[in-house]
């Protein structure tokens, strides 16, 4: 390999590849032509990455300096993406001797550079007055830097990607409440970055002069108020204006309680970050730029990171974890590995039968649902939902189907319209009814290891604003009736459907 300065192909470790910005930095990585390395302490975690035969995985832990020892062997650039946020009142001693035991492994090895990606820290202010949260970041950069391993630390405030925990802090207090009292921090201002510029100065450092051992600030373009971002996430996803209401007796401990009702981030995680929100971190600096020089476009503004960020689920599309048939394919999408709670709230209900009956003979009876055919439970409930669907403006049930017994991708089926459609296997459709959200009603056709047909279905919604949320929780009881009848009376239709011709059922394959 040429490991000259410019050259391809540098031997790159990276920790927390089961992180936010670590899962999503290896493939920007693999696109450059690096090799790639992720320390891990759970490796099975990282096998559904899309990128996951394409990297060496090996198990290890930072605070274990023989199991970075051997990571290390052989590697050019080390990336240090991890921290013990949430890992209890210790954390900050944790962080303080994984950097430790890095830094010295790292130079052991002869690795020619660290990358670190921190906290941006306010100017002026005191360490010792700092938040735990941010005086830790400060103190592992410093013993990083201290290493005696030319090291690139990165120091970035609220990163704006669908998955970070700040971004969906503010993505959930801002669905979630149109009215809020909020905690005087609301005007603390604060310089956001998207995360692509994150991952792009995070994989461009890794070609710095080898005489650069310093910190860097990054982020975007605005500076903003929380306030500033709060109204402008709604502008950009289409809920009416917030009413924000700020007062200064919430301390940081009840600002988390706080947080952890509104939110479902953790009160472990969202109380050090809402500490941190007490300091104004704003850029001093863009001398990043002489080494990580910014394409057109770059950095990018907050709206057209929020939008970015929001971008999968408004063109309707089911995102990975919600459903394992996407792939992420941008910064923006999220991961096997993302929290549960990232990603903005998903209502499911979930049905699954085992049906007597060939695989063939239930899919008939899936593609030849809605129209005169109808939907297989509760007759009555599905009525006058299209009544009021029309009252309201939306198009009912009055469209029916284009074809009696096919269907293809784009059709409209009464109040849905055809998203996906695998012949033999899945249906997906998207709701064009009018909603406080997106739906998805989605049904499958398999067989388990026993060779024996199981129906699927799952029906999907994403909540727009609080008049969302109280929609899905108004029909959530009449799912059993509504969704489990319907489940039910599909795998009975199909056990009376006869199986199709010989020809047919090898094209359904």
């Amino acid at each position: 390999m040429n490991h000259d300065e410019g050259g391809p192909g540098l031997r790159c470790l990276v920790t927390g590849a089961t992180g936010y910005i670590g899962g999503r930095l290896v493939p920007e990585l693999l696109a450059e032509g690096h090799t790639v390395r992720c320390l891990a302490r759970s490796p099975g975690k990282l096998r559904d990455h899309p990128w996951a035969g394409e990297a060496e995985v090996v198990r290890g832990d930072v605070t274990d300096a023989a199991s970075v020892a051997e990571a290390m062997r052989g590697i050019d650039v080390a990336y240090y993406l991890v921290h013990a946020l949430g890992s209890g009142a210790a954390f900050e001693e944790t962080d303080r001797r994984a950097a430790r035991i890095f830094g010295e492994q790292a130079r052991a090895a002869g690795v020619r550079r660290i990358v670190y990606l921190g906290g941006l820290t306010p100017v002026g202010v005191p360490e010792r007055e700092l938040s735990p949260h941010l005086r830790s970041r400060a103190e592992v950069g410093r013993i990083l830097l201290a290493s005696g391993v030319p090291t690139t630390v990165l120091r970035a405030a609220v990163v704006i990607g669908s998955g970070s925990v700040s971004f969906e802090m503010l993505r959930y207090l801002t669905e979630r409440l149109p009215v809020m009292v909020t905690p005087s921090w609301v005007r603390t201002r604060i310089q956001p970055v998207a995360v692509r510029d994150v991952l792009r100065t995070l994989a461009g450092s890794a070609r710095m002069p080898a005489d650069v051992n310093r910190a860097f600030d990054i982020g975007g373009p605005e500076v903003l108020t929380y306030r500033d971002m709060m109204m402008r996430y709604a502008a950009v996803a289409g809920l009416p204006r917030r009413i924000i209401v700020p007062v200064p007796v919430l301390t940081p401990r009840l600002s988390s309680h706080w947080v952890g009702l509104v939110t479902p981030v953790p009160a472990s995680i969202a109380r050090p970050l809402t500490e941190s929100l007490r300091h104004e971190v704003i850029c001093h600096e863009h001398d990043i730029a002489r080494y990580v020089p910014d394409p057109p476009g770059h950095p990018i503004g907050f709206d057209e990171a929020v939008r970015l960020a929001l971008k999968r689920v408004r063109d309707a599309q089911v995102t990975t974890r919600w459903s394992s048939a996407s792939v992420p394919g941008a910064p923006s999408d999220p991961l096997p590995t993302d929290p549960d709670w990232a990603g903005g709230s998903l209502y499911t209900d979930r049905r699954e039968l085992p049906v007597n009956a060939s695989r063939e003979s239930l899919w008939r009876v899936i593609e030849g649902i809605g129209g005169e055919n109808g939907w297989y439970s509760f007759p009555l409930a599905w009525a006058v939902r299209g009544r009021l669907d029309r009252l309201f403006g939306g198009v009912g049930l009055r469209r029916g189907r284009r074809d009696a017994a096919r269907l293809r991708v784009g059709d409209s089926l009464d109040f849905w319209r055809v998203e996906e459609i695998e012949p033999g296997h899945l249906l997906r459709l998207r709701a064009e009814m009018r909603l406080p959200g997106l739906a998805w009603l989605e049904m499958r056709a398999e067989t388990d290891d026993a060779g024996r047909t199981r129906y699927r279905q799952r029906a999907l919604f994403h909540p727009h604003g609080l008049l969302g949320h109280a929609y899905w929780w108004s029909v959530s009881p009449f799912h059993a009736v509504v969704f489990g009848g319907m489940a039910r009376n599909i795998a009975l239709a199909a056990a009376r459907t006869p199986a199709p011709p010989a020809t047919e059922r090898t094209s359904a394959r």
